[in-house]
């Protein structure tokens, strides 16, 4: 797996200050991506330990939120696949620091009904991510007013709770409270 860029201080994509992974390739290619040289799959630098440490040393800071990973597709098998080892070691040593995650894929219908049943990465890499914005960036949907999206079809949704019980839970965006209402 290739990154396109890592911000070690980024406040526009989760709550708080937060370390943002951005992964090379993408299949969805939207329209008007702010990220578009993040498609190719072979942009940026080889992900390697080196920079896992970076990022989870990095994230030990009392100050920072957490970890969030976009794109380019996280999602994207291959990039799956890269995600892993850092998210095991990130979950081992900050347990409690959240990770965002930012897919172009729909979580019911791409995540939980295709891919968690092709590819084993998938359901590793869910268990990890608190919160996962899903649904591709649609121009003519897009919202300068919403909070950590750039269309209003996308959503913020709870990980761990929506597996729990079966049905999406959205992020309030007021708040971090929790919300069953899609």
């Amino acid at each position: 797996m290739n990154y396109a860029s890592i911000k070690i201080m980024d406040v526009a994509n989760g709550p708080g200050i937060r370390m943002s992974l951005f992964v090379s390739g993408c299949t969805h290619r939207c329209k008007n991506c702010f990220n578009e040289e993040a498609w190719d799959f072979n942009y940026g630098e080889p992900f390697t330990q080196t920079e896992i440490d970076k990022i989870i040393d990095y994230v030990k800071g009392d100050y920072i939120a957490g970890l969030t990973i976009l794109g380019g597709e996280p999602f994207e098998k291959v990039n799956q696949q890269g995600l892993l080892p850092l998210l095991r070691q990130f979950r081992q040593v900050l347990p409690d620091k959240s990770v965002w995650c930012f897919t172009g894929y729909d979580f019911e219908k791409d995540i939980l009904e295709r891919m968690c049943k092709e590819w084993p990465e998938t359901s590793e890499l869910l268990s990890y991510i608190d919160v996962l914005v899903d649904g591709k960036f649609i121009e003519e949907l897009k919202d300068l007013n919403l909070r950590f999206k750039g269309s209003s079809n996308q959503r913020t949704i709870m990980v761990k709770e929506s597996l729990e019980k079966g049905t999406v839970v959205l992020w309030d965006e007021k708040g971090g409270q929790y919300d069953t209402n899609n």
